[in-house]
C-alpha cells in the first residue's frame, strides 16, 4: 500500500441488509473495532488476509473457508503450487507472529477465461493442503453476491504488505471509482475497464494499493459484515492522481466460485449501495454505452497458468 499522510477515519454505521447463501460466520472480526486508514493495522483487524510466499512474500489473498483463499490469477507463480505456502494470522512479514499459521496448497484453479494481456477474469481460487480453525486472527471474508451494486463513492478498505517500510500490514481506505469513470481514466492508456473489474481511489491520488498487495482483498462495511468486493489486479504506477487503482469484480464470479468449491461454501452477501449512482452521468470518447443488464461470469472449466508473479502495470 502506498499512504501519504492520511487523516484519520471514522465508521458510518449502514443499515441492515438481506443476507444470502451465507455460510459460516464470514466478515466479523472480532478484534476490528475501529478503523484507522492508512496507518499499521492492528492483530486480528483483517483476519482473512493472507500472505502468498515462495521463499518470501508476493502477494496476498483471503480466507473464503476453512479450506480455500482467493487471489489474483497473475500471482500464481508456474500454476504449481510446489513450494508455495500461505500465511495466515500474520502481522508483520518479519519478527515475531504468534497467531500464524501456516499451509502448502493442495490445488490451483485459475479462472478458464484468465487473459494476462488485458487483466480479464483476473481471479484464482487456492485450495490449501488442510482445513484451519477460525480464531480471533484467522477467519473468512464474505463474498459479494452476484446482484451487488458498488456505486461511486463507496467506501473501501485494502490491506496488504505492499511498498510497506515496516513490513507491518497496511490498511487504506479509498473510494470507489465507477467503471464509466475508470473506463475514461484509463482510455488514454489503451487499457480497457471490463464489467469484470471495479476500481477505487481518489481523484488526488496519495492512497493505492501497489506492487505486494496483488491479489490481496478490496472490502466494504455493510451492517455488521465486511463483503469483499474487489481483488487487487492492477494499475499504472501506484497512488497516481486520477488513475485508480483496479480490483477483478468479485461479485461477476459467485457462480464461478460456487461450481468449483462444493462443499462448505464461502459466504455470498448482497451489497446495496444507496442513492444515486453518479457514474452513469460520466461520458467520454470511445465510452460503450450504459447496459441494461450486468453481465455474469458462468464457466466453470478449470486451468493453470504461468503469469509472473505479483505483477503491476507501471510507466
Amino acid at each position: 500500500l502506498l499512504l501519504f499522510l492520511p487523516p484519520l477515519l471514522s465508521c458510518t454505521p449502514f443499515l441492515d441488509y438481506p443476507e444470502i447463501h451465507l455460510s459460516s460466520d464470514c466478515g466479523q472480526p472480532p478484534l476490528n473495532t475501529r478503523i484507522v486508514g492508512g496507518q499499521d493495522a492492528l492483530a486480528g483487524s483483517w483476519p482473512w488476509q493472507v500472505s502468498l510466499q515462495k521463499t518470501k512474500h508476493f502477494c496476498g489473498g483471503s480466507l473464503i473457508n476453512n479450506l480455500w483463499v482467493l487471489t489474483a490469477a497473475h500471482c500464481i507463480p508456474s500454476g504449481n503450487p510446489a513450494g508455495l505456502t500461505v500465511f495466515l494470522g500474520l502481522q508483520s512479514l518479519q519478527g515475531s507472529n504468534p497467531n500464524k499459521v501456516s499451509r502448502t496448497v493442495a490445488q490451483i484453479i485459475v479462472h478458464p477465461d484468465y487473459n494476462s494481456v488485458t487483466s480479464n477474469n483476473d481471479i484464482a481460487l487456492l485450495k490449501l493442503s488442510s482445513s484451519v480453525s477460525f480464531t480471533s486472527y484467522i477467519s473468512p471474508v464474505c463474498l459479494a453476491a452476484s446482484d451487488s451494486s458498488f456505486y461511486s463513492g463507496v467506501n473501501s478498505w485494502v490491506t496488504g504488505w505492499g511498498n510497506s517500510n515496516f513490513n507491518l500490514i497496511d490498511e487504506v481506505e479509498v473510494p470507489v471509482v465507477g467503471n464509466r469513470l475508470c473506463y475514461c481514466n484509463y482510455n488514454s492508456r489503451r487499457v480497457t475497464i471490463t464489467d469484470n473489474m471495479i476500481c477505487a481511489g481518489l481523484t488526488e491520488g496519495g492512497k493505492d494499493s501497489c506492487q505486494g498487495d496483488s491479489g490481496g482483498p478490496m472490502v466494504s462495511k455493510q451492517g455488521g459484515r465486511w463483503i469483499q468486493a474487489g481483488v487487487v489486479s492492477f494499475g499504472v504506477g501506484c497512488a497516481r492522481p486520477n488513475i485508480p487503482g483496479v480490483y477483478t469484480r468479485v461479485s461477476q464470479y459467485q457462480n464461478w466460485v460456487n461450481s468449483q468449491i462444493t462443499s462448505n461454501q464461502p459466504g455470498f452477501i448482497t451489497f446495496t449501495s444507496t442513492g444515486t449512482n453518479s457514474d452513469l452521468s460520466v461520458s467520454c470518447t470511445g465510452l460503450p454505452p450504459i447496459p441494461t443488464t450486468t453481465p455474469t461470469t458462468t464457466t466453470t472449466t478449470t486451468t493453470t497458468t504461468t503469469t509472473p508473479e505479483g505483477e503491476h502495470l507501471s510507466c
